[in-house]
């Protein structure tokens, strides 16, 4: 692909997903692989704080926080999922912005918390992102960031880059961002695993964290900004 841009090409293929994307979300945060995660995150971040969902999408997390009282802002790169995201919430004191997560426009210390669902491995520099959300989260402040587990199927969004084609995947393995978070300031408190269908038979109270994460589909961190 010539003259590659991440950001661009990210615009333009999360517009064309957000159809797809849009028919599929309520299913996903209400009985799916995203049914724990706002209970997760509401363990730790009470109502009326100020929470910033990097990588909204259309914004159904946003609207479910934004009904329990948070005041939530959503970023997102697509035009397509913040005009779903607008419409889904209109109704609400959400409120959203179209940027890179990589470079909010936001004062810095800006919330009390930040959640980021499966967006952080869709950015071309991960750490990058990390380092703009401690700027934006208050000091002590919560961030809640999920990636996909070993098992997730759509980690093949990635795979082609095995070939030297440019994709906007950049997946990594749990280990791997806990090590990036702790390496750059985090402080782990918490976390909880999606696990694939089928883990639910297996003993996973008697596994170790690093059979534990092979086995999810997705893996959920809760850092914090000390």
């Amino acid at each position: 692909m010539t003259n590659f841009k991440w950001v661009d090409e990210s615009e333009k293929q999360w517009d064309e997903r957000a159809e797809t994307w849009h028919s599929n979300s309520k299913e996903m945060w209400d009985k799916g692989s995203r049914k724990d995660i706002l209970p997760f995150l509401t363990k730790h971040v009470t109502g009326e704080a100020s929470i910033c969902d990097l990588g909204c999408g259309d914004g159904y997390a946003s609207y479910k926080l934004a009904r329990k009282g948070f005041q939530v802002t959503g970023v997102d790169l697509s035009d397509q999922m913040l005009e779903k995201a607008r419409e889904r919430a209109k109704d609400t004191t959400a409120q959203f912005l179209k940027a890179d997560i990589s470079n909010v426009p936001v004062e810095s210390a800006s919330f009390d918390a930040i959640m980021a669902i499966n967006s952080l491995e869709w950015t071309e520099s991960p750490l990058k992102v990390l380092t703009e959300m401690k700027r934006v989260v208050k000091k002590d402040g919560f961030i809640c960031i999920a990636i996909l587990g070993p098992t997730a199927m759509p980690r093949i969004n990635s795979y082609r880059r095995l070939y030297g084609e440019k994709v906007i995947c950049n997946t990594m393995m749990p280990w791997e961002l806990g090590k990036l978070a702790e390496e750059n300031g985090l402080v782990k408190v918490d976390e909880i695993g999606v696990y694939k269908r089928g883990a639910d038979t297996l003993p996973l109270e008697k596994l170790s964290l690093d059979l534990k994460q092979a086995l999810t589909f997705m893996w959920v961190f809760m850092y914090q900004n000390k």
